[in-house]
């Protein structure tokens, strides 16, 4: 039985690299109004951000009760298409008055 030289690695094992900087976050603020049901609210949450109907209504409250609400955090690109949305959704039907689709704005995340 012979004895065969393994060969050492003469190359210094590189180090992995370097992790991508995560892109900065944003919040997308649902703003309150007067002209905009509950209803309206948890719907609109349902079909733009695909949250349950629970969460919709706790955004819904949320606003009602502080004047905003925190919709989703996101990058900012997702987070300006989303303020587009909501400010695109339409009037709220259920009351007469409504003009118009609430407002949102982003803001950066601290």
């Amino acid at each position: 039985m012979s004895k065969e030289a393994v060969a050492e690695p003469t190359e210094a094992v590189e180090a992995a690299p370097p992790r991508p900087k995560q892109q900065p976050r944003y919040h997308v603020i649902l703003w309150d109004d007067d002209d905009h049901s509950y209803e309206y609210v948890i719907q609109m949450m349902r079909e733009l951000f695909g949250h349950p109907r629970e969460k919709g209504f706790q955004i819904a409250k949320l606003v009602d009760t502080d004047g905003r609400a925190v919709c989703l955090t996101t990058t900012m690109e997702h987070a300006e298409l989303k303020r587009d949305q909501i400010h695109a959704y339409g009037k709220d039907e259920l009351i007469g008055r409504c003009q118009g689709a609430m407002s949102a704005t982003i803001e950066a995340v601290r």
